[in-house]
């Protein structure tokens, strides 16, 4: 299996396909992090790879893998990714 590709190797490649200096490239993917961050809350949609979002977990019935105890799992506030259909599509086939 293939290793994931590093920033820098990203930041190469985005500039290489949109005909951007490497500088560039590395300044527009750092705003689109950054808007990512800041608009989380509200679901971050990139179009065509998928959408953060925010979701509330309710409190649950957990169980300790070392002792078998059951424990009690608080409500949390988690982060997810939504994968694009176009994306599965891209990769799957």
């Amino acid at each position: 299996m293939a290793k994931a590709l590093t920033k820098s190797q990203i930041v190469a490649g985005v500039a290489e396909k949109a005909g951007l200096s490497k500088k560039q490239a590395g300044a527009a993917i750092e705003a689109l992090i950054e808007m990512a961050y800041a608009n989380a809350k509200d679901g971050f949609s990139v179009p065509g790879l998928g959408k953060l979002v925010l979701v509330d977990r309710k409190a649950r019935q957990g169980r300790n893998p070392a002792t078998g105890e059951t424990i009690q799992i608080p409500a949390k506030r988690a982060l997810k990714f939504r994968v694009a259909k176009a994306c599965k599509d891209a990769i799957l086939g």
